[in-house]
């Protein structure tokens, strides 16, 4: 339940008294002498109600009241009037305010009215978040694709954790597709406004490390000119993506784990220290706690960073997925190269899903992509020592269920006219597939 009041009075006698009752029913409460102050430090989706005076110096409660309202319609506030401006008050209802108390008002009548706005606000933010979140999970699902459970598990998880302001660490293999779930995290988040940088640890030269993540001042060793913003504060307010955080040498863990306790860090050259504010999202295909026994990474820091933890299946763990992908990436292609995607035939999609994907989602792309370009049929290297045919029959046979049931929304009788399939014959390779309905609804 909300509880967040903001108090707009000149009076000091009154902010105080208005205070102390609210205080004491249980209210969060953040006063201000001027509208001015109020408007300046008040956040977007506000979770609260605010209380103001009409006549006051600079900006009147009306005109405050305009101005909320132009921010934010929902937002109620109530107006507290002497006895000459009850006709005003009851005008300025019209025009969007939730209420008016005339002066002097009683305390029982103050907390009822508070009560019922902050009700009303509830239910007007809770109907934002569903909002949101609905918008949220149609952008990932045609950002992060595939029909496959693991899938959507893990755009589930991506949601879930995009607004919590927690490190994350996302295990996966080579080309498995770790920066765009990195991506997504930032962008479906509170910080997707601000910026979103990525370094590849494995990319970056020992001695250059330090001023890579840190910046550096002027003369701050040889070949330094000029002052230099690092990764780490250049993130501020943002997100840090670290890829192959496995590489990091030793010494820079010791700095970057003082940043996150602190969140101050110090440009090589510089005594003086810089706030930073970010997330961390670091990528690794090895277990970093085994590294840690190992010796090659410090314990501290993999608990630091692991806070959180996803895991992204390799695309041989997700088969179903991969005529939707390499359509995709065929698509993309062809709009990109000027060309026309050709659309598979049942022998070539057969190769493809037998295929074990070593290179995972970026090998898939590069296949779609030499398709595209004639350059031959789209047949990975390799794929003469695929599954067994009982295996590749399984799978293709899997995909085609899944590719039925998503064109036609779950719906079972739609399915069963188009595979030609009886219903109990149905209900088995359902069962032998993991398949649910409502996987597909």
């Amino acid at each position: 339940m909300l509880n967040a009041v903001i108090v707009v009075d000149d009076e000091a006698s009154i902010r105080t008294a208005v205070e102390q009752w609210l205080s004491l029913s249980g209210f969060d409460v953040q006063l201000f002498s001027r509208a001015e102050e109020c408007l300046a430090q008040l956040p977007r989706d506000f979770p609260g109600v605010i209380l103001s005076d009409v006549r006051m110096p600079g900006l009147s409660g009306l005109e405050l009241l305009a101005e909320v309202q132009r921010r934010d319609a929902d937002l109620p506030v109530i107006l507290l009037t002497g006895h000459g401006d009850v006709p005003m008050a009851v005008e300025a209802m019209r025009d969007g305010a939730y209420d008016f108390l005339e002066k002097p008002f009683s305390p029982d009548a103050l907390l009822n009215s508070l009560r019922r706005a902050l009700d009303k606000r509830g239910l007007i933010l809770e109907n934002r978040r569903l909002h949101q979140q609905a918008d949220h999970r149609s952008q990932l699902d045609s950002t992060l694709l595939g029909v496959s459970r693991g899938l959507q598990n893990l755009r589930r998880q991506v949601l879930d954790l995009a607004s919590l302001p927690v490190n994350v660490l996302i295990r996966g293999e080579t080309g498995s597709g770790k920066e765009l779930v990195a991506r997504c995290l930032h962008d479906f988040g509170p910080r997707a406004k601000k910026p979103f940088v990525a370094l590849n640890c494995a990319a970056i030269p020992e001695q250059l490390f330090e001023a890579e993540l840190f910046g550096h001042e002027s003369g701050a060793f040889t070949g330094a000119q000029g002052k230099r913003i690092g990764k780490l504060e250049y993130a501020h307010g943002g997100t840090l993506f670290l890829d192959e955080i496995e590489s990091m040498p030793l010494a820079q863990q010791v700095k970057l784990l003082r940043v996150l306790q602190e969140q101050k860090l110090e440009r090589l050259g510089s005594n003086q220290s810089i706030h930073v504010d970010l997330r961390i999202i670091a990528a690794t295909k090895p277990d970093l706690l085994e590294e840690a026994r190992a010796g090659r990474f410090r314990e501290d820091l993999a608990y630091r960073l692991n806070v959180a933890q996803l895991r992204l299946p390799p695309l041989r763990e997700r088969r179903e997925d991969i005529p939707l992908l390499f359509e995709h990436f065929a698509h993309s292609a062809g709009e990109r190269l000027g060309r026309t995607a050709q659309p598979l035939s049942g022998a070539q999609l057969g190769r493809l899903l037998s295929h074990d994907w070593p290179g995972n989602v970026r090998e898939l792309a590069n296949v779609a992509e030499r398709q595209v370009l004639g350059l031959g049929e789209p047949e990975p290297e390799g794929i003469e020592a695929g599954q067994s045919l009982a295996a590749q029959q399984e799978a293709f046979e899997a995909h085609c269920l899944k590719a039925a049931l998503t064109r036609h929304k779950g719906d079972i009788k739609a399915v069963l006219a188009e595979l030609q399939l009886p219903r109990r014959t149905f209900n088995e390779k359902m069962q032998r597939h993991g398949l649910v309905r409502e996987m597909f609804l």
